[in-house]
């Protein structure tokens, strides 16, 4: 395992490390707390020192806070916990938002984990008003003050929002879409996290799994599965699935993005993609499955992405993606 610096957090953590919303098995099924260990136990067994989670994964609340308190008092190695909170608030509207609100979600998660102290907490796309709202971000300071997180970070919908909430002086860290379908990011944002010294978190590296090239037509997704009831943000932001793309036009892309990397992994080669931007601290792909894990670490064994390669996968992204993507988020 590589390890790079998380912004002005200044954790060393994995390049590749672990995001949790389907950890207790795939999208819409009952949560499965024996498969969430196995899965988190693989994860650190391969280095992975950081687990992003959050109060609404699982089927209820606080599922996979509670399966991620439980793992990390199960081991002995230093593993920095990262939550969110906001998404609880319905309806998810900029009104609710409120510091006394969101102090209790921090200290409901505190319990939940069993911990002192959360090395992360983030906003979890908020509306996009909340950040213009200074006191906000002020009780975050208190709370640090009262020792019950040690960072602020914000996961975000849009670069916009990106861009607003690296102003406020406490936000460490950003966690936001990336892959080779969501480029925007890598324009201006990169530049100004850099020179703010930001952690960038990059969150749904495979683009729902189209990134993995094993998807077709054919492919079904069950009923409670965002893949199937949220293609056109019935449900929340349309850019969570499938980071946006029309699913059809998505499969176009990846078979031609299958001539780029011949018989590769296609998965390793999409985190890969990723992790050569230095401006990215870590890439936090998901896992269903133990088997998942292994092969996401994998990718740090492939090489750079060579030059003709990034150039084919811009040509790829320019002709199918960005006419529908780029300037939405």
């Amino acid at each position: 395992m590589n390890y790079r610096t998380l912004g002005k957090t200044n954790l060393k953590i994995s390049e590749i490390s672990l995001g949790t919303w389907q950890v207790g098995g795939k999208w819409g099924d009952p949560f499965d707390f024996k498969n969430a260990e196995q899965i988190l136990n693989k994860a650190v067994d391969g280095g992975v020192n950081f687990i992003d989670t959050a109060d609404v994964y699982g089927n209820e609340i606080g599922q996979s806070e509670t399966a991620v308190g439980r793992f990390v008092k199960s081991r002995s190695e230093k593993i920095y916990i990262a939550t969110k909170c906001g998404r609880q608030i319905n309806p998810h509207v900029n009104e609710g938002y409120q510091p006394k609100i969101l102090r209790k979600y921090v200290e409901d998660s505190l319990t939940r984990m069993g911990l002192d102290t959360i090395d992360l907490i983030q906003l979890h796309c908020p509306p996009t008003e909340v950040y213009y709202r200074p006191e906000i971000f002020e009780e975050f300071d208190k709370l640090k003050d009262e020792g019950k997180i040690q960072n602020l970070g914000i996961s975000v919908e849009k670069v916009e929002e990106a861009l607003k909430g690296i102003e406020f002086e406490n936000v460490c860290t950003v966690q936001i879409i990336f892959n080779m379908f969501r480029q925007r990011p890598s324009e201006l944002f990169f530049e100004q996290a850099k020179k703010k010294n930001i952690g960038i978190l990059a969150r749904v590296p495979l683009a729902s799994g189209l990134l993995t090239g094993k998807f077709s037509k054919e492919s079904s997704f069950g009923q409670n599965d965002h893949r199937f009831f949220n293609r056109n943000g019935e449900m929340f932001d349309k850019g969570e699935t499938f980071s946006g793309i029309d699913y059809e036009t998505g499969l176009q892309a990846v078979e031609e993005l299958k001539t780029v990397f011949k018989e590769k992994n296609m998965a390793q080669m999409a985190l890969r993609w990723i992790l050569d931007f230095d401006a990215i601290s870590c890439v936090i792909p998901g896992a269903s499955h133990p088997e998942q894990v292994e092969s996401n670490i994998g990718a740090l064994n492939s090489p750079n992405l060579r030059p003709e390669q990034i150039i084919a996968i811009k040509g790829v992204y320019d002709k199918y993606i960005k006419p529908q993507v780029h300037q939405l988020w």
